[in-house]
C-alpha cells in the first residue's frame, strides 16, 4: 500500500479513537487526558499495534499540541497580571523546588546512582507538565477561578527556572567545561529575559500590528509569530513553551479574543495528539522492573506538589477550597520531565534512569488530572468527617450530565 494511503489511514484512526475517547470521558465527567495516554501506550513501542506511517508527523503535533496551550494559557492574562504574580509568587517558587526537587535528588543518591543522576531525577520530579495543566484548567473550566494565578506563576517561574537548569544539566551530562557552560546559561538567560521585557514593554504594539478583522488573516498571524518565537527560543537553550506563553502575554484586548475562539479547536487537536505522543513512545516491557521506586516517588511527590499549591495559594489569600485545588492541579509531571530524562538516557549516565523517570511520569500525568478534578472534594469530605455532625461537608455542586466543567463558586472571578 502506498505510504501516503496508510499514513492517512493510520492518522485517519488516531482522530477517530481520539475523538471517541473524548466522548467517553465526558460520559464519565472526567478529563480525557489519561485515555489519550492509554491509547498512546496501547499502539506505541512494544504496544499492542505499532505505528509507523505516522510518527513523524505525530511527533511534530505534538510539539505544537503544547505550544498552543500555553499560548491559550497566555492569552488569558495580560503583561501587568503576569509581573505582578511573578513579584508576589517567587517564594512559591523556591519552596516548590525544595520540597519536590529533593526527594527526587534523594532517590537517585539512596538508589547509587550518583551526584549527577541526582542532579538530573531532581529536575524530573521537580517540575510540573504545563501542557497537562493547561489541559486539566481547560476542562474543568478553573481559568477564571482564584486559585489559577497562583498556579499560573508556579508553572512559569519552573519554565524560566528551566532557562537556567537545562543548560546547567546539560553541561554536566556531557562533561564540558566551566566556560562553556557558563556561555550557554548567559545565552538562555539573556534570551528568556529579553522575550519577556518585549512581552511587557511592548505588548500593546505587538497587538496592533496583529490586529485584523479578518479572520483567516489574524489565525495565520498568530500562530506563526507563536511558532517563530517559540522555535526561535527552543534553539537559544529556552523552552518553547515559554516562548509560547510570552506571545499570548504580549497579546490583549480584541485580538486576544479573537485569537482564543479561532485557536481553541487547534489547540483541542493537537494537544490530544501530544498526549497520544507521549504514550507511544513508552514501552510497556520497560515499566514493570522500576514500577515499585517510581510509584514511591510518586506518592511522595504527588503529595509535596500539593502541599506547594496549598501553600502558595493560602499566601495569595485564596479559600480553603481554591488551596486544595491548586495543589491537586500542580501533580502532573510531562513534557520536561521527558525531556530531562532523554538527556540522561543519551548521555548514558544510567540504564536504569530512563525506565524509572518514564515509569514515573507516566503514573503521575495519569494521577494528575484525578488529583485536580477529587483533591478538594476529598479534603472537604475528610475535614467534615473531622469536625463531627455540627459541621457536615458541603455536598459538590450539580453539573449537567454531558458537561465536564466545573460549577463557578465563590473562588471564580472574572478576567480583569
Amino acid at each position: 500500500m502506498h505510504s501516503s494511503a496508510v499514513f492517512l489511514i493510520e492518522f485517519g484512526a488516531i482522530i477517530l479513537g481520539l475523538g471517541l475517547l473524548g466522548r467517553l470521558a465526558a460520559r464519565l465527567r472526567f478529563s480525557p487526558i489519561p485515555l489519550y495516554l492509554l491509547a498512546g501506550l496501547a499502539f506505541g513501542e512494544g504496544g499492542l499495534l505499532p505505528l509507523g506511517a505516522s510518527e513523524e508527523f505525530v511527533a511534530v503535533g505534538a510539539e505544537i499540541g503544547v505550544i498552543l496551550l500555553l499560548l491559550m494559557l497566555g492569552l488569558e492574562y495580560t503583561a501587568s497580571d503576569l509581573v505582578s504574580n511573578l513579584k508576589t509568587q517567587y517564594p512559591a517558587g523556591l519552596v516548590d523546588m525544595a520540597l519536590n526537587a529533593l526527594p527526587g535528588a534523594a532517590a537517585a543518591l539512596l538508589l547509587g546512582w550518583g551526584p549527577i543522576a541526582a542532579v538530573v531525577l531532581a529536575g524530573i520530579t521537580w517540575i510540573s507538565s504545563s501542557g497537562v495543566i493547561a489541559k486539566v484548567l481547560g476542562d474543568l473550566g478553573r481559568i477564571g477561578n482564584r486559585e489559577t494565578p497562583v498556579i499560573l506563576s508556579i508553572l512559569v517561574l519552573e519554565d524560566l527556572s528551566m532557562a537556567v537548569y537545562l543548560p546547567v544539566v546539560t553541561a554536566l551530562l556531557a562533561g564540558t567545561g566551566f566556560a562553556a557552560g557558563s556561555l550557554t546559561l548567559g545565552i538562555a538567560l539573556g534570551v528568556a529575559g529579553l522575550v519577556l521585557l518585549v512581552a511587557v514593554r511592548f505588548g500593546r504594539h505587538i497587538s496592533r500590528f496583529v490586529s485584523t478583522d479578518d479572520p483567516e488573516k489574524l489565525l495565520l498571524v498568530v500562530l506563526g509569530l507563536t511558532l517563530l518565537v517559540a522555535g526561535v527560543a527552543q534553539q537559544l537553550q529556552v523552552s518553547a513553551a515559554v516562548g509560547a506563553f510570552l506571545v499570548g502575554i504580549a497579546l490583549s484586548g480584541e485580538v486576544a479574543e479573537g485569537a482564543h475562539n479561532l485557536l481553541a479547536p487547534l489547540r483541542d487537536l493537537f494537544a490530544a495528539v501530544f498526549f497520544v505522543f507521549f504514550g507511544l513512545h513508552t514501552d510497556p516491557a520497560s515499566i514493570p522492573p522500576v514500577l515499585l521506586p517510581a510509584l514511591a516517588l510518586a506518592v511522595v511527590t504527588a503529595l509535596t506538589k500539593i502541599a506547594t499549591g496549598y501553600w502558595a495559594a493560602r499566601r495569595a489569600g485564596v479559600s480553603a477550597k481554591g488551596r486544595w485545588r491548586a495543589g491537586g492541579t500542580l501533580v502532573a509531571r510531562g513534557e520536561f520531565s521527558i525531556v530531562i530524562a532523554g538527556l540522561a538516557v543519551t548521555s548514558g549516565i544510567d540504564s536504569d534512569l530512563g525506565p524509572l523517570a518514564t515509569a514515573y511520569v507516566l503514573i503521575l500525568v495519569v494521577l494528575g488530572p484525578l488529583t485536580a478534578r477529587w483533591t478538594e472534594p476529598l479534603a472537604r469530605r475528610l475535614t467534615g468527617l473531622r469536625s463531627g455532625p455540627a459541621a457536615p461537608a458541603e455536598e459538590p455542586r450539580p453539573v449537567a450530565a454531558d458537561a465536564t466543567v466545573a460549577v463557578p463558586d465563590e473562588d471564580t472571578v472574572a478576567r480583569s
